[in-house]
C-alpha cells in the first residue's frame, strides 16, 4: 500500500520551552455547547423546532451557561428558533446564547436582527484563514483575508448599534481551520479584529481556535494554543476558546491538553455529535474531570436521561462502548475482571461497616470501574454479566447483588462450574433470573422449606463425615454472644443427626460481612441462608448444599441434606460410568 506517500506530515511549530506538559488542571473550563449549531447542521435530518427546544432545555437543565443555538442567516428554521427562544422568554437569565455567521455583510445583518430583544447574546464571526482555503476555496491573499475579518467585525458592530441597544452583547471571532493556519498570521488577524472590538474590563473578546479538521496530534495543537496564549495582547480581556474535532480520534486529549496550554473554554457537543467524526464530546470531558475529583460544573447525575434525550433529538444511537454513557461501559464479562470488581464491592462494604457511613459516602476504589455508576444514575445490575468466559467472581456478584446471597469462597467456585456448563450449552449470557433457576435446581431442588423430616435420607449417614457451615444473616446485626449461641444451637442439632458440624462463619462469606442485595431477592429478608460444605469419604472435593428458612436450624439441616443428595447423585453417576 504505497498510497501513504501522497500525504505530508503536519508541521509542528517551534516551542522548545513549552510549559503545558507540567501543568495540572484543577478546575473546569468554561463550556459552550454547540449541539444546536454544529451538531444540528451535521444531521442527515436536522432537528425539528420541538426537538431543538427539548435539546436546549436539556442543556440549560444540565447547567450549560453558553449555548450556540444556530445559524439564523442559514435557514428560516434557525432564524425562527432564535426568535422563539427570545419572544417566549425561554432563555434563563444566567445563560448566554451564541449565533454563528460568516463574515458577509448581508448575512451578518440578518443574524444580528434575529437577536432583537435578547438580554445576553454573542455573535460569532468567522472566516477561513488557512493557506489551502485562501488559495483554493476563496482565491485571496493574506491581506484580503485579514480585511474580511476586520470588515465582518465592523459590520457586526454597525448592525448591533441599530438593533441590539439593550442587549449585553458579546463578540467572538473564529479563524477557521486555525490549526492549519500559520501561527503568526492567525495572531495578526486576531489582533486586527480586537483593534476594532476594543476589549477591556467588562468587554470580553472571545477568540475561538478550532481544529476544524484534526490533522495533528494533541500535543501539536497544545503547542499552538500555548503560543497564542503567550503572544496575544490584551490577554486578560480575552477568552481563549478551543473547538476540537475528532478526525484522528483524539479530540478529548486535544481539548484537555489545550486547557493545560492556556485555553479558557471548550466548545463541543454531547456525545461528540458533529461533522464527519464529530466534535469533542462534552460528556467525556466533563466526566473525566469528575473522575479526578474535580467539579465539572455540569450535572451528569442522570446520564441515562441525557443520553436518551440526545438520541431522540439527533436520531443517532450512542455506541454501547462510548465512555461513561454506553450500555456496556460498566459491564464485565471476563472472569478476572468480575472477580476484582466483586472484591472491590466487598471491600467497600467492609469499610462502610467500620466507619458507620453509607458505602456511597466512602472513597471510591473498585477495580475496573473509574467511577461509581450510581453517581450518574446507573444501577449495579449490569456491572457483571455472566457468560462462558466468566468465573466465580461474576457468579458471586450476581448472586449477591440480584439475589441477596453472599456465597462463601468454595461455593462460589463450585457454582461457577455449574453456571459455565449451562452457559456453554446455551451459547450465550446467563441472565440473573436464569442464574437463580440454575442455583435453585442445583442446590435447593430437594428442599421443602419449613419442614424438618423425622427420618433423614440414608445418604447423610453413609456419605457425610463432617460439615462446615456458613450462615448468611443478610441484613441482621447480631452481637458476638448471639452469634455464638446460634452456632452452638446449630452444631448441637446436627450432632443429634450424627453429623459432625462446625459453624465457620455467621455472615456467609468466610468472615467477610454480608452485603444486602440491591435487587429483589428470591427469598425473604428475614430468612437465613446456610451453606454447608460436606466431606464425603473417598471424594477428592467437598460437596456443597444450601438451605433457606426463617429458622436457622431448619436451614442448616436442609443445607446438609442438600449436600448429601448432591453427593449421592455424584456417587451414582460415577458408579454408572
Amino acid at each position: 500500500m504505497d498510497s501513504y506517500r501522497r500525504y505530508s506530515p503536519f508541521h509542528r511549530i517551534d516551542l522548545p520551552d513549552r510549559t503545558w506538559p507540567d501543568r495540572v488542571v484543577t478546575r473546569a473550563p468554561r463550556w459552550l455547547s454547540t449541539d444546536l449549531r454544529d451538531g444540528n447542521q451535521a444531521l442527515a435530518e436536522p432537528m425539528s423546532p420541538s426537538h431543538k427546544l427539548m435539546m436546549f432545555e436539556l442543556l440549560t437543565g444540565m447547567g450549560y451557561k453558553e449555548i450556540e443555538i444556530g445559524f439564523p442567516a442559514a435557514s428560516q428554521d434557525d432564524y425562527d428558533f432564535v426568535r422563539l427562544l427570545i419572544e417566549d422568554d425561554r432563555i434563563p437569565d444566567d445563560v448566554r446564547i451564541t449565533v454563528g455567521v460568516p463574515a458577509r455583510d448581508e448575512l451578518i445583518e440578518r443574524t444580528v436582527e434575529s437577536l432583537t430583544g435578547a438580554r445576553r447574546a454573542t455573535v460569532c464571526i468567522y472566516n477561513a484563514t488557512a493557506p489551502l482555503f485562501r488559495r483554493l476555496v476563496f482565491g485571496i491573499d493574506r491581506a484580503e483575508c485579514k480585511d474580511l475579518a476586520v470588515k465582518g467585525t465592523r459590520w457586526m458592530l454597525k448592525y448591533a448599534e441599530a438593533h441590539l441597544g439593550d442587549c449585553d452583547l458579546g463578540y467572538e471571532y473564529t479563524p477557521e481551520i486555525f490549526n492549519e493556519t500559520e501561527p503568526e498570521f492567525a495572531l495578526e488577524v486576531c489582533e486586527a479584529v480586537m483593534d476594532v472590538w476594543q476589549p477591556e474590563p467588562g468587554r470580553e473578546s472571545v477568540l475561538n481556535f478550532p481544529s476544524t479538521v484534526e490533522r495533528s496530534g494533541p500535543h501539536m495543537f497544545a503547542d499552538q494554543i500555548e503560543w497564542m496564549h503567550r503572544h496575544l495582547s490584551r490577554r486578560e480581556h480575552i477568552c481563549l476558546s478551543v473547538h476540537p474535532h475528532n478526525d484522528r480520534g483524539t479530540a478529548v486529549a486535544t481539548a484537555e491538553l489545550a486547557v493545560a496550554a492556556g485555553a479558557d473554554r471548550v466548545e463541543g457537543c454531547l456525545f461528540g455529535n458533529g461533522e464527519r467524526t464529530g466534535n469533542v464530546c462534552l460528556v467525556t470531558l466533563g466526566m473525566n474531570l469528575f473522575s479526578q475529583g474535580i467539579d465539572p460544573e455540569i450535572d451528569f447525575s442522570d446520564l441515562n436521561k441525557i443520553r436518551s434525550t440526545v438520541e431522540f433529538c439527533t436520531k443517532i444511537p450512542v455506541h454501547p462502548r462510548h465512555p461513561y454513557g454506553g450500555d456496556l461501559v460498566y459491564t464485565a464479562f471476563a472472569g478476572s475482571h468480575q472477580d476484582a470488581i466483586n472484591k472491590g464491592f466487598e471491600s467497600l462494604a467492609r469499610t462502610a461497616a467500620r466507619s458507620g457511613m453509607s458505602p456511597s459516602a466512602e472513597r471510591w476504589e473498585v477495580p475496573y470501574l473509574p467511577i461509581d455508576p450510581r453517581d450518574i444514575g446507573r444501577t449495579y445490575e449490569a456491572i457483571v454479566r455472566v457468560n462462558s468466559q466468566s468465573g466465580k467472581g461474576g457468579v458471586a456478584y450476581v448472586m449477591r447483588t440480584w439475589h441477596g446471597l453472599t456465597l462463601p469462597y468454595g461455593l462460589k467456585a463450585d457454582f461457577a462450574k455449574v453456571v459455565q456448563v449451562h452457559s456453554e450449552a446455551l451459547g450465550g449470557e446467563v441472565r440473573p433470573a436464569l442464574m437463580w433457576r440454575i442455583f435453585a435446581g442445583e442446590y435447593l431442588r430437594d428442599e421443602q422449606p419449613g419442614e424438618r423430616p423425622a427420618e433423614w435420607p440414608e445418604e447423610v449417614a453413609t456419605l457425610i463425615v463432617s460439615a462446615s457451615l456458613f450462615v448468611d444473616r443478610r441484613t441482621r446485626t447480631d452481637s458476638d454472644r448471639a452469634a455464638a449461641d446460634r452456632a452452638a444451637k446449630i452444631e448441637a442439632a446436627l450432632l443429634a443427626r450424627n453429623v459432625d458440624a462446625r459453624v465457620v462463619s455467621t455472615d456467609g462469606s468466610d468472615g467477610e460481612p454480608a452485603t444486602p442485595g440491591t435487587a429483589v431477592a428470591e427469598w425473604a429478608a428475614d430468612t437465613f441462608a446456610v451453606y454447608a460444605e460436606c466431606r464425603v469419604p473417598g471424594a477428592p472435593e467437598p460437596t456443597w448444599g444450601v438451605g433457606l428458612d426463617r429458622d436457622v436450624v431448619v436451614a442448616a439441616e436442609a443445607a446438609v441434606r442438600s449436600a448429601a443428595a448432591r453427593a449421592a447423585r455424584r456417587v451414582a453417576a460415577e458408579s454408572a460410568a
